[in-house]
């Protein structure tokens, strides 16, 4: 069950993290990522990293048009924003609700992917999270 977003006042972004996520190559072609997103319609955002170092992330819609399937995916991939653990849940919630992928990643100061805030389909709680 999700942890409630009503119920997080008091939590920080550690507490509320969904720590069971995929990772890509940050060498991931535009193709891979794009089969990726394909295997499932519940993938809204894919995190790259190299080595555990967070190399930033891409939604569906940043691989629309013309990218050629060849070349790497972090061509196109932001690398922001992201949250870091100790900061408040609502912020990670805030975040995440201001994008359509509903998902902000998790990095600590010295750019470990943690995991990523995740907000479920209702917009009532973190996915991930109990």
């Amino acid at each position: 069950m999700a942890r409630l977003v009503d119920d997080a006042a008091e939590l920080k972004v550690a507490d509320v993290v969904h720590e069971h996520f995929n990772v890509l190559a940050a060498g991931a072609t535009v193709a891979e990522v794009r089969a990726w997103f394909s295997a499932s319609p519940h993938r809204r955002m894919a995190l790259l990293a190299d080595d555990g170092r967070y190399a930033g992330s891409l939604t569906r819609h940043d691989l629309d048009g013309e990218a050629d399937p060849d070349v790497p995916a972090a061509r196109y991939a932001h690398d922001g924003p992201t949250v870091p653990p100790d900061a408040p849940a609502q912020l990670g919630y805030s975040i995440a609700t201001s994008t359509d992928a509903r998902r902000v990643p998790v990095v600590d100061a010295d750019g470990t992917l943690l995991g990523i805030v995740a907000i479920t389909a209702d917009m009532a709680g973190f996915c991930g999270a109990s």
